[in-house]
């Protein structure tokens, strides 16, 4: 018998009462009572809800009830069906996010693992300054390469790390938003292969590489050293091998060897494609031993398997207060040092950057007879970083300090 709204009233004991077209008013022993809509599928017996009495009448509960059984008579489960259309509007509000939520999300996500405050109080207030005027308010699945680059482009050539900084901002949270479904497609902040193509050359960061005064280097070291985390080691063990950014953030546990001391950086990883051999200090052996062992990656980023991003170090000098320097500033730090302060051949202090030498330099060289004068040119450049500052003196060339 059909239910009615006069005899529902009375139901107050436990149990299943039917209305008929398989609807049923559930009624709990605490006295909740419910709409039920149960049903056979590939035989297998399922029960889905309709929702509470006193937000569902009866004739509502019937509505729902014969929308079920229509979509059970077109072969579709009901309960499988409801369930995609809440996916498909969480998915829908999802993509709704804004750029600026998405990138405070993300920001409380992840401050709490960053331990230099400058660097926590800049990651936003660079982004309110020039991103979310523009994009802030746009849905963080609308942003597209025209978006990022009408944040981008009003500050390219005037102010390049800064802009560089807030692009690489765009692109983590760009990509952080893609892993939580909030967006899709590539990543329209990426540099490689994308806009790199589309920003004028003469004013990206790379082409200026301000350098640190090598005078003030040791002293920038020293407070490196206090930084708690690998970005800091990593960026330390840049300075002491005088080597480039894609190299350390590239290397490999299977090109270091600590018995040996030496890191052979194979040749598709060079610049100038050639093998490229590089002394170990003991300062420099002392970090790599520090480091966790946790994949391939000798520096690892915060994403499993992956290692650091192109834009750490650079984070990190703008977060210790030296945004007017870059990365590979501090190759240029240490060629002025070997040059001002130290009597050690030019060719050696060359190929220490790994640049072509022309002679007999590269024959030698390859032979392997350099390696232990770019040691002791390299140790000689350990012992000036780590020693308090002072000024310029010259090593001797064939002394080992």
């Amino acid at each position: 018998m059909a239910l009615t709204v006069k005899g529902i009233k009375r139901l107050t004991r436990a149990g299943r009462y039917s209305d008929g077209g398989n609807l049923f008013l559930q009624v709990t022993p605490s006295g909740g009572r419910s709409w039920l809509f149960r049903y056979e599928i590939a035989g297998r017996q399922r029960g889905m809800g309709l929702g509470p009495l006193e937000y569902r009448t009866l004739e509502e509960a019937r509505d729902l009830a014969y929308a079920a059984r229509k979509q059970l008579q077109d072969g579709i489960d009901p309960i499988e069906a409801r369930r995609a259309e809440r996916t498909a509007k969480a998915l829908e509000a999802a993509r709704a996010m804004s750029f600026e939520k998405a990138a405070t999300e993300y920001y409380n996500g992840h401050a709490s693992q960053w331990t230099n405050d400058q660097y926590r109080k800049k990651f936003l207030a660079s982004l309110r300054m020039y991103a979310f005027t523009k994009i802030g308010t746009l849905p963080v699945a609308a942003i597209d390469t025209g978006l990022v680059l009408k944040v981008i482009e009003p500050i390219w050539s005037t102010k390049p790390n800064t802009a560089n900084r807030v692009r690489g901002r765009i692109e983590t949270i760009l990509d952080w938003a893609t892993v939580r479904g909030y967006r899709t497609g590539d990543n329209p902040a990426r540099w490689s292969g994308h806009l790199e193509e589309a920003l004028p050359a003469k004013t990206t960061v790379a082409k200026h590489h301000a350098a640190m005064p090598y005078v003030d280097v040791p002293d920038f070291v020293a407070r490196l050293q206090q930084q708690i985390g690998i970005p800091p080691r990593a960026l330390e063990f840049l300075i002491l091998t005088a080597a480039r950014t894609g190299e350390v953030t590239g290397a490999l546990w299977s090109e270091i060897d600590l018995d040996n001391k030496i890191w052979v950086v194979p040749g598709p990883r060079m610049k100038e494609k050639r093998e490229h051999r590089v002394p170990l200090t003991d300062r420099s052996i002392a970090i790599l031993k520090e480091l966790p062992r946790e994949g391939n990656f000798v520096f690892i980023g915060a994403r499993k398997g992956l290692p650091l991003g192109r834009n750490t170090f650079l984070n990190l000098l703008e977060a210790m207060g030296h945004d007017d320097v870059t990365t590979h500033g501090f190759r240029s730090s240490f060629r002025d040092w070997c040059g001002e302060s130290t009597s050690f051949a030019s060719d050696i202090c060359e190929v220490a950057l790994s640049h072509v030498v022309g002679g007999q330099v590269i024959t030698s060289y390859q032979r392997g007879d350099m390696l232990e004068k770019r040691r002791s040119l390299m140790m000689a450049w350990e012992q000036f970083l780590t020693l308090p500052k002072r000024e310029a003196t010259v090593v001797p060339i064939r002394k080992r300090p």
